[in-house]
């Protein structure tokens, strides 16, 4: 296991991020960089955009935002986007969505190829891949545009990037969304990190204020008209919801969020994360009735989550959950009319996948506990 004194000698593989990858502008969410950037492209009523089958549902809002309409391709049954669905779709459409799943990248240089040879733009979903490289370039450089979301690497309540390596954004004012949402972003930040006994000094120190704050909000709830909505203080991909909300569109990340991305050591993110996945895949391999989704970790893929295909995948999730381990289930559900019809392996993949943490916060004893958790769940 690597150790902190390792990142302050510096030993630890160092790999870039988005930020790295060209010009970036700061917001709230990706699904917020994904409408941006579709802007940015020209996108509008009519246009088709190429989407993965297998996805998160928040992608789609922004693409049906811009008037545009979704057109499904298949994928492999890793994940691998299918060049000969894409190609055959290509006609007519303006943009490819691709999705780097779990960090792990697409095959970038046949992608790049495919579009250039139809016309189409490249927009790289780096949601699951802050950080990662693809023949020695950042994930987010190789697109025409590309998106990421902060918020599943960085212990931060909120927080989108988009990023372009072959164009100059278009100058946006961005505007902080109040000090109401200043607050809550920074109070949700570290209420996340008390609930798993992180920062206990600055959780007592703190005690009162958030005790404080509760009573605060409470006392507003009460003074507002009967059935009158409560105001949004943050954007609901804060709490996982799939809705998207064009009023966020002109609003920066928060004065927290943008000062844990400068703060906090990507190095070590990056590196941990790696390490933490090994961890899982050396002890979980070969259980009965799960098989990993990768069958390696490349270099220069820095992994969002530990994911394994499952035969039981709801038996085992429903196991899991009894046991307390959190388990992401990423693209369940699929968008409305998306099925196995439209690609056998989006479906088999969004209902078999069931993924595991690898943060980089996880304490050797939590990885412990993790694995003999999922071993007699497996059981």
């Amino acid at each position: 296991m690597l150790s902190s004194a390792s990142f302050r000698r510096g030993g630890a593989p160092a790999l870039r991020s988005v930020l790295d990858a060209g010009a970036t502008r700061l917001v709230t969410s990706g699904r917020v960089a994904i409408a941006l950037a579709l802007r940015e492209m020209g996108v509008g009523p009519g246009d088709r955009v190429l989407v993965p089958a297998w996805h998160s549902p928040s992608m789609i809002p922004p693409v049906l935002w811009r008037g545009a309409t979704p057109v499904f391709y298949r994928v492999g049954p890793d994940g691998a986007a299918d060049l000969a669905d894409i190609a055959a779709k290509a006609g007519g459409a303006r943009v490819l969505m691709v999705t780097h799943y779990f960090g792990f990248h697409q095959d970038l240089d046949a992608l790049r190829t495919l579009c250039d040879a139809h016309g189409l733009a490249l927009l790289e979903d780096c949601a699951h891949a802050f950080f990662g490289e693809y023949r020695g370039r950042p994930l987010g450089a190789h697109g025409d545009y590309a998106i990421a979301s902060s918020m599943k690497f960085f212990p931060v309540y909120e927080g989108g990037v988009l990023v372009s390596a072959h164009a100059s954004l278009a100058p946006v004012a961005l505007r902080s969304a109040g000090a109401g949402f200043e607050a809550k972003v920074a109070l949700n930040s570290l209420e996340r990190g008390f609930a798993y006994g992180r920062l206990p000094a600055v959780h007592a120190a703190l005690w009162l204020p958030m005790r404080l704050k509760g009573a605060v909000w409470a006392l507003l709830k009460s003074r507002r008209p009967a059935g009158a909505p409560a105001p949004a203080l943050a954007p609901d991909s804060s709490d996982s919801s799939f809705n998207f909300d064009p009023r966020w569109l002109d609003k920066r990340s928060s004065l927290f969020a943008r000062a844990m991305l400068r703060l906090v050591s990507r190095r070590r993110i990056a590196a941990l994360r790696r390490a933490h996945y090994l961890r899982l895949d050396e002890a979980l391999r070969g259980l009965p009735g799960l098989r990993p989704l990768f069958g390696s970790l490349p270099d220069g893929v820095c992994p969002w989550v530990y994911p394994l295909v499952a035969a039981d995948p709801d038996g085992l999730a429903a196991r899991l959950d009894a046991a307390g381990v959190p388990v992401v289930r990423f693209g369940r559900p699929l968008w409305q009319g998306v099925d196995a019809a439209t690609c056998a392996n989006a479906a088999m993949l969004s209902h078999s996948v069931l993924s595991l943490p690898c943060h980089q916060e996880l304490r050797p004893a939590e990885l412990d506990w993790l694995v003999a958790a999922v071993r007699k769940a497996a059981a």
